[in-house]
């Protein structure tokens, strides 16, 4: 059941670790296990999944990326894609990063869009949301709501999937922001990056990303 606007005023705040402390999570932080399996789910996007694992999660507005940029930005991606078929190795998901989202999320940070994200109203929606089923069916660790954009680290207890999770966040939002700005239509661009955590470092240089991100 997704969160109503009554209930999510109940919502409680789990305490985040602050900058210096430590990075330990347990029990809610899993490394990556390079032994272990590795889902890979199809879509405009790759997607890595590994049950139990941490994940860096990037969803954005639609309006927030210019039809050039992004029409570029697919073609190159999908050409990547033609000519490294599955299975993936290490090295290959690493260069998919570094080629795709590190740079389609530069171009999120100059602010494309009308950034409706920037409105208290809009951005209360979106925080209170992610905020709503943490502790129960996921850990929330650091998240910032950007005007076009949502950067957020969350570890899926249990049975639960990401992208259900996502989903979920994205399906209440959009009703919410919509109802609240007097329109209808999609909000949210239909698909979202996902990063596995890999390690510690990698845990620490995202919430750092996160931190950074409103400067």
């Amino acid at each position: 059941m997704d969160p109503t606007s009554s209930t999510l005023l109940a919502a409680t705040n789990s305490v985040r670790p602050q900058p210096g402390e430590s990075h330990l999570l347990a029990p809610y932080f899993n490394d990556f296990v390079p032994s272990s399996p590795v889902a890979f789910l199809t879509g405009n996007l790759p997607h890595w999944r590994q049950d139990g694992t941490t994940y860096f999660v990037t969803f954005r507005a639609a309006d927030s990326m210019p039809q050039t940029k992004l029409k570029q930005w697919l073609q190159e991606q999908a050409a990547w894609v033609a000519a490294n078929p599955e299975p993936h190795t290490s090295a290959q998901r690493q260069e998919y990063n570094d080629r795709f989202p590190r740079r389609f999320h530069d171009w999120l940070d100059q602010g494309y869009g009308e950034c409706l994200l920037g409105r208290p109203e809009p951005h209360q929606i979106v925080e209170r949301a992610l905020r709503f089923f943490d502790g129960a069916r996921y850990y929330l660790d650091e998240f910032v709501v950007m005007p076009n954009h949502i950067h957020a680290i969350v570890t899926p207890f249990g049975v639960e999937r990401l992208s259900v999770i996502v989903a979920s966040w994205k399906s209440f939002t959009a009703k919410e922001i919509n109802k609240q700005i007097g329109r209808s239509g999609p909000f949210w661009q239909q698909e979202s990056f996902d990063h596995i955590v890999r390690n510690a470092e990698s845990l620490q240089k995202f919430r750092e990303y996160i931190r950074a991100n409103p400067t």
